[in-house]
C-alpha cells in the first residue's frame, strides 16, 4: 500500500513537471512564433512618416497601401510629419535608438514591423522580397533607400546593420543582398554607438560658438561702433548712451530672431520636397564658398566680385560723401541709408529701437552665412520648438560681442580707437571669419549630418 502511494505520488510530480513545460513554452516560444507569422495572420503594423503636401508621395503613398494590405498589413498609421512636429520628433528619436545614419533617411520613412525600413519610394518588387517569409529569414531588421521620386531611379541601396550599406542598380533582386550578408554576417561589425551617426549632444557647443563667431565680424562691429560715437558727438551722457545700446542691440536680436523663424519655416518646407538633410547640407556648402570668398579677398584684393564686409568706413557710406566701389554690395542698401540717419538723428530710445531693428535686416547679408547653415541643421536635427530653443541661444551669443563692446566704450577717445583699431584690423577679421566658417562647413558636413 505505501509503495501505491508513493508510486502515485512520482506519477503527480512528473504531471506537474510536463503541465509547467508545456505551460512554459506557450509563455514563451508561442509569442515569439505569433510575432514572427503576424504577417501572415493579418497582424503586423505599418506606420508612414510622410509629407501631405508632396504630390508624387501621395500617389506612390496609394500604391503602396495597396502591396501592404495585400501582404497582410492591415494596422497602418500615417503620420504627416510636417503639419505635426510631434511626428518628426517621433521619427528623429527612431532614427537615433536604431542608429540609421543620415545618409539613408529619406524624404519618406515607412517601418514595417519594426523590422523592415524603407526609406523614400522603394520599387514594389523590393518591397515584396522583403516582406516574403522565405527572405525575413536572412536578417533581423534591414533599411532600404530609395529617395528619387520618379520610377526610373538608377541605383537603391539596403543594410541590414551590419556592416555598410550597399548599392546596387535598381532592378537587382533585394536577395542578392540578402545572401550575401547571410555568408558575411558574422565577419562584419555592428552598428557603432549612436554617436557615430548623432552627435545631438555637442549640437548645443556647436550653436553657441557658431553664434559667437558670427556676432565676431567687421560688419557687426562698425555699425555699432559708429552709434555709439555719433551719441558720444551730440553729448549723450554715459547713461543714455548705455540704455539707447541696450536697445539698439535687443531690436538687432529681436530682427535676427525673426529673420531665423523665417528662414527655419522655409527650409522645413523645402526640406519635406527632398532628404530631410538636403537644407543642412546646402547650408554648410554655402557657409564654405562665403568663407572661400572672404580668403581670396583678403590675399588678393579686388579680385572678388562680392565683397562681405561694410566700407571700412560706415560713417562715410552712410552720409554718402565718399563712394566706394563694389561690383556686388553685401552691406547695408543704399534706399536704407537715409532712414537709417533719420532714426540716428533722433537719438532716442524708441528710435534707438528702430534703428536697430532695421541694421539688423539690412546687416544680414553680411553676417547671414552662419545662421543659414545652422539653420539648415537645426530643421535636420530637431523638432520645431527644440529648434527655436537654439535659435533663442544662438541669437544671443551673436549680440554678445556687441553687448561687450557696449560695456567697454565707455567714453568718446576710447570709441574712437576701438573703430580706428577695426577699421586697420578689418581685413585681419574678414580673414579669420573665413577660416572659420570654412572649418565649421566641414564639421557640420563630416560630423553632423
Amino acid at each position: 500500500m505505501v509503495q501505491t502511494l508513493s508510486d502515485r505520488s512520482d506519477i503527480l510530480r512528473v504531471f506537474r513537471a510536463f503541465i509547467f513545460a508545456y505551460l512554459l513554452f506557450i509563455g514563451i516560444y508561442a509569442p515569439a512564433t505569433a510575432a514572427q507569422s503576424g504577417q501572415e495572420e493579418g497582424g503586423g503594423t505599418a506606420e508612414i512618416y510622410y509629407n501631405e503636401a508632396c504630390a508624387a508621395c501621395a500617389i506612390y503613398l496609394e500604391s503602396l497601401i495597396e502591396i501592404l494590405k495585400d501582404e497582410g498589413i492591415e494596422d497602418i498609421k500615417i503620420k504627416d510629419y510636417i503639419n505635426d512636429r510631434r511626428y518628426r520628433s517621433e521619427l528623429n528619436k527612431f532614427n537615433e535608438r536604431n542608429g540609421i545614419p543620415p545618409d539613408l533617411q529619406g524624404h519618406m520613412t515607412i517601418i514595417i514591423n519594426d523590422r523592415v525600413i524603407l526609406e523614400g519610394h522603394v520599387p514594389e518588387v523590393i518591397i515584396r522580397d522583403l516582406l516574403s517569409q522565405e527572405n525575413s529569414r536572412y536578417f533581423d531588421k534591414i533599411v532600404v533607400y530609395q529617395d528619387e521620386m520618379k520610377e526610373t531611379a538608377p541605383t537603391y541601396k539596403i543594410w541590414a546593420f551590419r556592416g555598410e550599406a550597399v548599392e546596387y542598380p535598381i532592378d537587382t533582386p533585394v536577395l542578392e543582398y540578402l545572401v550575401w550578408f547571410d555568408s558575411n554576417k558574422d565577419k562584419l561589425e555592428g552598428p557603432g554607438p549612436l554617436e557615430e551617426y548623432y552627435r545631438k549632444g555637442y549640437l548645443l557647443p556647436l550653436v553657441l560658438v557658431s553664434g559667437l563667431v558670427d556676432g565676431i565680424n567687421p560688419c557687426a562691429f562698425a555699425v555699432i561702433l559708429f552709434f555709439i560715437a555719433f551719441l558720444y558727438t551730440i553729448n549723450r551722457t554715459r547713461a543714455d548712451v548705455f540704455k539707447m545700446g541696450i536697445a539698439y542691440i535687443g531690436a538687432i536680436y529681436v530682427a535676427y530672431f525673426l529673420i531665423g523663424i523665417g528662414i527655419l519655416k522655409a527650409f522645413t518646407l523645402m526640406s519635406s520636397l527632398g532628404s530631410p538633410h538636403i537644407m543642412a547640407r546646402l547650408g554648410s556648402y554655402l557657409m564654405i564658398l562665403l568663407g572661400l570668398v572672404n580668403i581670396i579677398d583678403y590675399l588678393k584684393p579686388g579680385r572678388v566680385p562680392i565683397r562681405l564686409t561694410t566700407p571700412l568706413r560706415l560713417k562715410r557710406m552712410l552720409f554718402g560723401k565718399h563712394k566706394d566701389r563694389f561690383s556686388v554690395r553685401l552691406a547695408i542698401p543704399r534706399f536704407s541709408r537715409k532712414y537709417l540717419l533719420d532714426w540716428a538723428y533722433k537719438a532716442t530710445f524708441p528710435s534707438a529701437v528702430v534703428l536697430g531693428f532695421l541694421v539688423g535686416l539690412c546687416t544680414f547679408p553680411c553676417s547671414g552665412g552662419i545662421y543659414v547653415a545652422i539653420l539648415g541643421l537645426l530643421v535636420s536635427k530637431t523638432t520645431y520648438f527644440e529648434g527655436i530653443g537654439y535659435l533663442l541661444l544662438y541669437n544671443l551669443m551673436f549680440v554678445t560681442p556687441l553687448i561687450a563692446l557696449l560695456l567697454i566704450s565707455s567714453n568718446r577717445r576710447l570709441t574712437e580707437r576701438l573703430d580706428g583699431w577695426r577699421e586697420s584690423r578689418a581685413a585681419e577679421m574678414k580673414f579669420g571669419l573665413g577660416i572659420i566658417m570654412v572649418l565649421l562647413g566641414i564639421i557640420i558636413l563630416k560630423w553632423f549630418i
